[in-house]
């Protein structure tokens, strides 16, 4: 089992199409349990429900835990994933 502390540095947190992102990447892993930590609660990263829930925001920081065959790839890329790749943009209106 692996664990990596991860911050979330998006503009809008784990919100919809940020953890859809990550549920889609988490699914990558196939045999490996993938959950994040946070608030002494752990939600599962296949689940997009469960990422929502989390109600994780901009500046929080997670715990990646990783457990299974891909344990020490999936933590390693999931980590650069949310660090680096994560979308987070927002929807700004016409006049903005």
């Amino acid at each position: 089992m692996t664990e990596i502390k991860v911050k979330i540095r998006n503009e809008v947190g784990l919100h919809l199409r940020p953890a859809q992102q990550l549920c889609t990447k988490a699914m990558e892993y196939e045999g490996t349990k993938i959950l994040i930590r946070f608030r002494g609660r752990e939600f599962n990263a296949k689940s997009l429900l469960g990422l929502l829930s989390a109600c994780v925001q901009q500046m929080d920081e997670i715990v990646l835990v990783c457990d299974g065959p891909q344990e020490k790839q999936a933590s390693k890329e999931l980590a650069a994933f949310i660090e680096h790749e994560l979308d987070g943009e927002v929807f700004r209106g016409v006049n903005d």
